[in-house]
């Protein structure tokens, strides 16, 4: 990583042991039921393909992409769909499942949507969650980890579209 400095906040077993953890325990919430996966593009993509192989309930999967970051490292706080889903969850029990959740501002915007299509239940499950910065409250169903206040990449999540194919999350430091 020319320029920047990183170091490990959680390893590849730290996260695998949690995930299979998080699939147990959605699998046994959603015992008899069908749920629709929604993954939060582009972050949530390999949570969401890894949390799905320990997922012992049927289960089906639509995604949607939202930009609140752009090539920044805070969020703006301006939410915007770039994809929707392309399949109607109304009476469907879903499974939101994102990256991370900071402010709470785009992870409430798209509860609000997402309800506002009548599925029968919405849960929310996220990898990484930062309260420190959060500035609306939002229900988090399921929480991988509780990491500070720092910028991470790895593990799905980027910096300029860099870094998502890492194993591990780490905290990235810019400058020399």
């Amino acid at each position: 990583m020319p320029g920047e400095r990183a170091k490990v906040l959680i390893t590849e077993g730290e996260i695998q042991a949690r995930v299979a953890e998080l699939g147990r325990q959605i699998s046994a919430d959603y015992l008899g039921k069908e749920p629709v996966v929604v993954g939060v593009l582009k972050g949530a993509f390999i949570f969401v393909a890894d949390l799905a192989r320990h997922l012992t309930v049927p289960v089906s999967f639509d995604f949607m992409a939202v930009s609140s970051y752009g090539a920044a490292t805070q969020s703006s706080g301006e939410v915007r769909i770039v994809k929707d889903l392309d399949e109607s969850i109304e009476g469907k029990d879903v499974l939101l499942v994102e990256d991370i959740v900071d402010t709470g501002l785009t992870l409430s915007y798209l509860q609000r949507i997402l309800l506002s299509r009548k599925p029968a239940s919405l849960k929310t499950c996220t990898l990484l969650d930062k309260p420190d910065r959060r500035k609306v409250e939002v229900a988090l169903d399921y929480r991988g980890f509780e990491i500070p206040n720092e910028f991470v990449v790895g593990y799905g999540l980027d910096y300029d579209q860099k870094y998502r194919n890492l194993r591990e999350i780490l905290v990235l430091a810019r400058g020399s």
